[in-house]
C-alpha cells in the first residue's frame, strides 16, 4: 500500500475545513471538490471493503490498521452496516489532519461488546483512560475518562455535530452518547487527543474532542435483529427496519433497543428502552438529514469504597430489595455502626429520560462553495435518587431545621417510621441551538466560516421524601410530594460560538492551515428555592441567589501544519488554545454558583477566570506495503504533545464533614495550572490475509505547578502527579480471521495512579483482557445473514480499582472495583 501525494485542489478539499472528513491514512487520492457529495458529514471514517486491493483488504479482514482506502459513500455505508459477511472495517483509522485524531469503526465496537457505549470503544486508542462500574461502559455516575491529563468534563463531545455538552453526572448541558443513539447505530467514533477541529460545538473542549457519527440508512429494504444474552441476567434486544431507496433520493429506518442486565454485586437491574429513526434526502446538490432518538432508563448505581478505610472491602453492595434487612441494618447494628462512611445505602440509581432531534441541511452552490446548516433540540428530564438511613452523620441537623424540636424517634416518623428517607437530585433540562457554516474553496486555499448558538434552560434542586415500611420507594419509580425541598437552581445560558479557517496548499505535499474561534458563554443562575438556614454544614452556609457570569474568549487562535515528505510517511503539527466555559451547576460543585455565600460568588465575578489551556502537538504517521516474511504491511503513527492548563478552578471544602450525602460549604479556588509532556506510539503489524497486532503505548507526565490553600493549610501539590493520571498505558488487539470466522484478544494495561492530589495513597496498576469470536452462516433461506458472536469480558477475572474519585486531601478517597469475568453471546440476523 502506498500513500500518494494529492493534488493540490483536492488537498484543500480534504485538508481545509476543521470538520473536514477523517479519511484514513491511505493509498488513494481523494476525490476531487463536487465528486463525493457532503462527505465529511456522514462519512467521518471511509471503510475498506475485505474485497479491495490485497493489503487493504487483509488489514480490513482482521479488523485492525491505522489507515483506510477512501471508497465511495455506498461503500462506506455498506461497511458499516449489517451485512458481517461481506464487509468489515479496520479497528483505527488514522485521519489525515494536522492534529492528531483517531476513528474506531461500527464493526469494532459491536465486537468488543455487542450495545457497548462508544466511549468505551475508545479505549483501545492511545492516549485515552476509561473506566466504568459495567462491562458496557453505560454507568454514569460510576464513569471516568482521561485523555491526555484532562478529567472527560473538560473534553468536548458531538453526534452528528449536535453538542452532547460536558458528561458530568446529573449533566446540566448535555447527554452521554449511549443516550444520544442506540450502540448498534453508531457508525463511527472518533478522538481527537489534543485539539479538536474549530468549528466543534462545545464549549468544554480543553483537551481534546470526541466526535460521534450515526448510520445512515441503507440503499436496500431490509432489517436487523439482534439478541444478546449474557451473565447476570443480560437479555438485549435490538431490532431496526430500513425502507431502502424510496421516492427521489430518500431512504430511512426505524429502530428499538433494549437492555436489561442485573447489576453483579446487588439485585437492581439496568436497562430501559431506546427509539431511533433516521430518514436522508440526498440529490446532486444538496442532502438533508433528520434525526430522532428517544431513551428511557434506570441506571442503579454501585457505591464506591471509602480508602484506605474500607481497605478490607472490595464491593459495597446495597439491600434492596431486602427491606426487612436494611430496617434491621440501622436500627443500631454493630455492623452499621462499625462501617463508618462504608455504610450500605438501601439503593442508589439514576433516572433519565430524553429526546433529541436535529434536521442538518448541506447544500453544494457549486464545486467550490458549500453551505452545511443544523438545528437541534434535546429535552431530558432526570432524577439520581439514593434511599438510606436517616442516622447518617450530618443528616439529623440537616432535617432538624425543616423540623426543629423533634427527637430521633420523633423524626423517624416524620419520615415513615423505617428510619430510612429518600433524597433526590431532579433535572429538567431544555436546549436548543443552531450551527451554520461556509465552505468556499478559492485557488490554493480553503476558506471556512461558522457560528453556534445555543439557548440552554436548566433546573436542578434537591428534595427529601418518606420512606414507610407500608409504601416503600423503589429505583425505578419517580418521587412524589417531597417533605423537604432542599434548594432549587434553575439556570440560562446563551452560548455564542463563531470560527474562521484558512487552509493554505502552499504545495502538492506541504499545507498550513490558521484560524480562530470566539467563545462567549453568558449564565444567569438564579435561586427560586434556597436552602433554609442550618440544613447546610456548616450551619452559616447558605445556597447562593447567584446573578449573571460570562465566559468570554474572543479569540482562541489555532495553527496547523501536514507534510507529506515522502509516499508513505507524513509530518503533522498543530497549535491551539482553548477555553471551559463555567459549569452551570450549584451547591457543592466546582461553580461560582456552588460556594455558599453570595460574598464568595460576587468576588469571583469580580475576578474568576475560566479555565484556559494551550495544547502543542506533533508527529508521524507511517503506512507501508513490505516484504518481510510474514510481516506484509507496517502502518503507525508517533506523536508529542505538551500542554499548559492554565486557572485550573477547584471547589475547596471550607468545613469537612463525614457524611457524602450532605456534602460541606465549599468556595471556588483558582489553584494554578497544570503542565503536561507526553508521547502516543501506536502500530499494525499485518502478517498476510489472516492475522494482525495492533499496539499502543502512552506516556503521560502531568504535574500541578502550585501550591494553595485549603483555609490556612498549604496543600502541597506544586510538582506532584495529577491524581487519577497512569504515567504508563498499553492497549493491544490480536485479530484473525479465516474465511467466515473472526476473533480477537484484547488487552488493557493501564499504570499506577495517585488517588490523592498530594500523592500519598495511589490505586495499584491492573490489566484487563478480553476475548470475542464470531462465524457468519451465509445461505440460509430468506435471511441475508446470521453472525453468531460470543465474548469474554475480564478474562482473568482480574480485580482492582476502576474509577477513583481522587481527593484534594490527603489519607481519603472513594475507589469503584472492576466488573468481574462476564461471558456474553449474540445473534444478529439481517434480512
Amino acid at each position: 500500500m502506498s500513500f500518494l501525494p494529492f493534488s493540490r485542489r483536492a488537498a484543500l478539499w480534504l485538508f481545509c475545513s476543521p470538520l473536514a472528513f477523517s479519511t484514513g491514512y491511505a493509498a488513494t487520492a481523494p476525490a476531487k471538490p463536487g465528486k463525493v457529495k457532503h462527505a465529511h458529514h456522514h462519512a467521518p471514517v471511509r471503510t475498506a471493503s475485505t474485497r479491495t486491493s490485497a493489503v487493504t483488504g487483509a488489514a480490513a479482514a482482521t479488523g485492525v490498521g491505522a489507515g483506510t482506502d477512501t471508497a465511495p459513500r455506498h461503500t462506506a455505508r455498506k461497511a458499516s452496516g449489517q451485512a458481517h459477511a461481506a464487509d468489515a472495517e479496520q479497528i483505527i483509522a488514522t485521519g489525515r489532519h494536522s492534529r492528531s485524531e483517531q476513528t474506531v469503526g461500527h464493526r469494532e465496537m459491536q465486537r468488543i461488546l455487542p450495545g457497548i457505549n462508544p466511549i468505551k470503544s475508545l479505549e483501545i486508542l492511545p492516549g485515552v483512560v476509561f473506566n466504568n462500574a459495567d462491562p458496557w461502559g453505560n454507568n454514569e455516575q460510576n464513569s471516568s475518562l482521561f485523555i491526555h491529563g484532562f478529567a472527560k468534563n473538560q473534553l468536548g463531545y458531538t453526534l452528528d455535530g449536535v453538542p452532547l455538552g460536558d458528561q458530568d453526572y446529573g449533566n446540566y448541558n448535555g447527554l452521554t452518547p449511549q443516550r444520544a443513539a442506540i450502540s448498534e447505530n453508531i457508525g463511527s467514533a472518533s478522538v481527537a487527543t489534543g485539539a479538536g477541529a474549530l468549528g466543534t460545538a462545545s464549549t468544554s473542549n480543553l483537551g481534546g474532542t470526541l466526535e460521534f457519527t450515526t448510520q445512515d440508512p441503507l440503499h436496500h429494504a431490509g432489517g436487523q435483529l439482534n439478541q444478546t444474552f449474557g451473565s447476570w441476567s443480560t437479555f438485549r434486544t435490538f431490532a431496526r427496519i430500513d425502507t431502502g431507496n424510496f421516492g427521489n433520493g430518500n431512504s430511512a429506518y426505524v429502530s428499538w433497543g433494549r437492555q436489561d442486565a442485573r447489576a453483579w454485586d446487588f439485585a437492581g437491574h439496568q436497562g430501559g428502552n431506546q427509539v431511533n429513526a433516521k430518514f436522508v434526502h440526498e440529490d446532486e446538490k444538496n442532502k438533508i438529514s433528520v434525526f430522532f432518538d428517544w431513551a428511557q432508563k434506570v441506571e442503579p448505581n454501585e457505591d464506591g469504597i471509602v480508602m484506605p478505610n474500607g481497605g478490607s472491602l472490595y464491593v459495597r453492595p446495597f439491600m434492596y430489595p431486602n427491606l426487612s434487612e436494611a430496617i434491621n441494618y440501622y436500627k443500631g447494628s454493630a455492623d452499621y455502626k462499625n462501617a463508618g462512611l462504608n455504610y450500605k445505602n438501601y439503593y442508589s440509581a439514576a433516572q433519565r429520560e430524553d429526546y433529541l432531534m436535529y434536521t442538518k441541511w448541506s447544500h453544494n452552490f457549486s464545486k467550490d462553495l458549500k453551505w452545511d446548516t443544523q438545528i437541534y433540540y434535546h429535552h431530558d428530564l432526570g432524577e439520581g435518587v439514593v434511599a438510606g438511613p436517616i442516622s447518617a452523620a450530618g443528616l439529623p441537623t440537616l432535617f432538624s431545621a425543616y423540623f426543629p424540636n423533634q427527637s430521633s424517634s420523633q423524626l423517624s416518623n416524620v419520615f415513615g417510621g423505617s428510619g430510612m428517607a429518600t433524597r433526590t437530585t431532579e433535572y429538567w433540562d431544555n436546549r436548543g441551538g443552531i450551527m451554520s457554516s461556509l465552505h468556499y474553496h478559492l485557488g490554493h486555499h480553503n476558506i471556512e466560516l461558522g457560528g453556534w448558538y445555543e439557548r440552554n434552560n436548566n433546573t436542578q434542586a434537591r428534595r427529601w421524601y418518606p420512606f414507610s415500611a407500608s409504601n416503600p420507594t423503589n429505583p425505578y419509580d419517580r418521587q412524589q410530594n417531597a417533605l423537604i425541598d432542599q434548594y432549587t437552581n434553575n439556570f440560562y445560558t446563551n452560548t455564542w460560538t463563531t470560527h474562521l479557517q484558512d487552509t493554505w496548499q502552499v504545495t502538492k505535499t506541504f499545507a498550513l492551515n490558521a484560524g480562530f474561534k470566539s467563545e462567549l458563554v453568558y449564565t444567569n443562575g438564579t435561586l427560586p428555592v434556597a436552602g433554609l438556614p442550618g440544613s447546610l454544614s456548616p450551619k452559616t452556609a447558605i445556597t447562593v441567589p447567584g446573578g449573571t457570569i460570562a465566559s468570554v474568549k474572543p479569540f482562541l487562535p489555532a495553527f496547523g501544519a501536514l507534510w507529506n515528505f515522502t509516499p508513505h510517511e507524513q509530518w503533522f503539527a498543530n497549535i491551539q488554545e482553548n477555553m471551559r466555559s463555567f459549569e452551570a451547576a450549584g451547591y457543592g460543585n466546582a461553580t461560582p454558583w456552588g460556594v455558599t455565600s453570595q460574598q464568595a460568588f460576587d468576588e469571583f465575578r469580580k475576578h474568576g477566570k475560566p479555565e484556559t489551556s494551550w495544547t502543542y502537538e506533533t508527529g508521524f504517521r507511517t503506512n507501508r506495503h513490505v516484504n518481510a516474511g510474514p510481516l506484509t504491511n507496517i502502518s503507525g503513527q508517533l506523536e508529542y504533545y505538551h500542554v499548559r492548563f492554565s486557572n485550573r478552578l477547584l471547589a475547596v471544602a471550607t468545613t469537612q464533614t463525614l457524611s457524602s450525602i450532605v456534602g460541606s460549604a465549599t468556595t471556588l479556588t483558582n489553584v494554578g495550572s497544570v503542565t503536561t509532556d507526553g508521547m502516543d506510539f501506536s502500530f499494525t503489524a499485518q502478517f498476510g490475509p489472516h492475522f494482525s497486532f495492533y499496539n499502543a503505548l502512552s506516556y503521560n507526565k502531568s504535574t500541578y505547578n502550585d501550591n494553595y490553600l485549603n483555609g490556612t493549610s498549604v496543600v502541597h501539590t506544586a510538582g506532584r502527579n495529577v491524581a487519577g493520571v497512569p504515567n504508563w498505558a498499553e492497549k493491544f488487539v490480536a485479530s484473525t480471521r479465516w474465511g467466515n470466522f473472526d476473533a480477537q484478544f484484547i488487552g488493557d494495561v493501564v499504570g499506577k495512579r495517585y488517588t490523592t492530589f498530594t500523592n500519598d495513597l495511589h490505586a495499584s496498576a491492573y490489566a484487563l483482557f478480553s476475548l470475542n469470536a464470531g462465524y457468519d452462516f451465509t445461505g440460509i433461506p430468506h435471511i441475508r445473514s446470521l453472525h453468531v458472536q460470543g465474548n469474554i469480558t475480564n478474562l482473568t477475572n482480574e480485580k482492582g480499582w476502576s474509577t477513583l474519585n481522587t481527593t484534594n486531601a490527603s489519607g481519603q478517597y472513594t475507589a469503584f472495583p472492576i466488573a468481574p469475568r462476564m461471558y456474553f453471546l449474540t445473534l444478529s440476523t439481517t434480512f
